[in-house]
Order: structure tokens, then sequence, then C-alpha cells
């Protein structure tokens, strides 16, 4: 069945990509972004192209009242924009950390407040939240205000999903770990500028080194795993809470479950110090 889907963040990536495969699915797709010159390649293939910026009231309004004049309705939302903002919690101002939370946590409730009036006057919907396998786990990689926001999106999707039930929305996570995207390039980028003159530069050079190695064709997922996801979602009655998706993902939330903190913390240490080396 031919849905309408609005995706955020689908300039580049796994949004760009997937927003891609489900027009060839003769799919109706609006992809948001702000700048809008950057989906011209969407456009091209047949889908649409919204002037979006999530953390921007007016923005997200116009967004949802363009798909909505046009198409009459909104099958799908799919939050995907988000960004990690990289560094040691002393080397990040509030201001900084404050726009994370609006981008990865307010932005995607921002979206899903606009367009939840309509799903539920339709009686169904679906509202797909990308988080990571960092909203489960900590990682010795400096990521502490980029984990948190990833944390809180892990609960308030949990909590909007039991609130919206009643009303046929199901509310979805998808947690990928270790997919290629150019996500790892820019952090490695943001490490390194933070970390310059303060005690933590030394250890974040080592780090950057380390998941420069680590971002290859051979250590990570194609973003084709995202988008076998974001079709099974679709293509399922009633979609499961949550999609796992990566190299070694599932591996990983595993080993979290299983083991205490304390040797937790001692295992994330020891892989990352072998990553440096390696």
């Amino acid at each position: 069945m031919k849905k309408v889907i609005i995706i955020t963040g689908a300039s580049s990536g796994m949004g760009k990509d997937t927003a891609l495969q489900l027009i060839q699915k003769s799919h109706i797709v609006y992809g948001g972004a702000r700048r809008k010159e950057k989906m011209e390649e969407l456009v091209q293939a047949g889908g649409h192209a919204l002037a979006l910026d999530v953390t921007d009231q007016a923005s997200v309004a116009a967004a949802v009242e363009q798909v909505l004049r046009e198409q009459n309705r909104i099958d799908v939302l799919w939050n995907n924009a988000g960004y990690s903002l990289t560094g040691a919690m002393e080397t990040i101002s509030y201001e900084e950390a404050k726009r994370q939370f609006d981008v990865n946590l307010f932005g995607v409730a921002e979206m899903s407040k606009a367009v939840l009036p309509t799903m539920r006057k339709q009686g169904t919907g679906t509202i797909i939240n990308t988080s990571s396998i960092g909203g489960k786990m900590h990682m010795p990689l400096m990521q502490s205000w980029y984990l948190a926001s990833k944390f809180a999106l892990e609960g308030w999707s949990d909590a909007l999903r039991m609130e919206l039930e009643p009303y046929g929305i199901d509310v979805v996570l998808i947690e990928p770990g270790g997919v290629a995207t150019e996500f790892m390039e820019v952090m490695s980028r943001d490490f390194l500028d933070k970390a310059k003159g303060t005690a933590y530069e030394e250890e974040t050079a080592r780090i950057a080194k380390g998941m420069a190695k680590m971002n290859t064709p051979k250590n990570m997922s194609p973003t084709s795993v995202v988008t076998d996801a974001v079709l099974k979602i679709l293509d399922a009655k009633k979609p499961k809470t949550r999609y796992v998706v990566g190299k070694n993902a599932k591996m990983m939330l595993f080993m979290r479950s299983m083991l205490s903190d304390r040797r937790y913390d001692k295992l994330m240490r020891s892989m990352t110090n072998s990553m440096m080396k390696g």
C-alpha cells in the first residue's frame, strides 16, 4: 500500500538512502532538511523536498501543513534528524548541550506533536525514531551529552508508545550501531577541535585515530541495514517496538545487559585501548 511518509534528516546518509528506496517502491516521500537544495537528487527521483528545521516551531508547522495540503494524510513520520556532540563534558558549553537536546529530543517531540492530530483522526499512523545503541550503553568516547540525548529519546519513545497505542498509532525505535555514514568523520573532527589546549587533548587524539581506523566498510555495516529496518516496519501489521541494526550492535547490547557497571566499564576501556593501538 502506498504511504505518505515524512523523513527528517533526509539530505544525506541513511535518511537520503532510505528515502530514495521508498520512492522506488512508489511511496509518497517528503524529505526534510535545513538546506532544501541538498535534496535535489530526492526530487529528481520523484520525491518532495521540505525546507525544515526541527528546532523551529514555525518551520515544523509549515512543513506538516504543506504535506497535508498536498496529500490530505500522513501515514509515517520518521524522526531521523540528529547529530553527535562530541568532546569531554567539561569542554562542552551549556548552549551546545542544549542544542544537542533541541535537535535529538525536542525536535523529535515537535515533529511528533505536529502530526499527531492527523494520525489520531485517521485512526492509524507510525512514528519511527532514530536512536542508537548509545541510548542503552555508554562508551569511553567522550560523548556524554550525545548519549544523554539518546537515553532520553529511548525513555520518551517508550512512554509515547503507551500513550498513543489506544489511537492506533505505533511508535518504533531504530537503534543503529556501527553503520557507515559521514557521522563518524564529523565526530572525529569535533573531537579534536574541542580538545585542543585541554587536559583531554592527548587522549582525544588517540581515540580519534582509532575511530578513523574503525570507520571502514570492513568494520561498519552499510546504510542499507537501516533501510531494511524501515521497510520491515512499513510492511509489518504490528511492528516491533525496537529494531537493532548494524555490525556487532546486538552483541554489544547483550554484553551490556549481562555485565555489572564496573565490569562493563573495564571491558569498554580495554576495547577502546585496543582500537587505538590497532
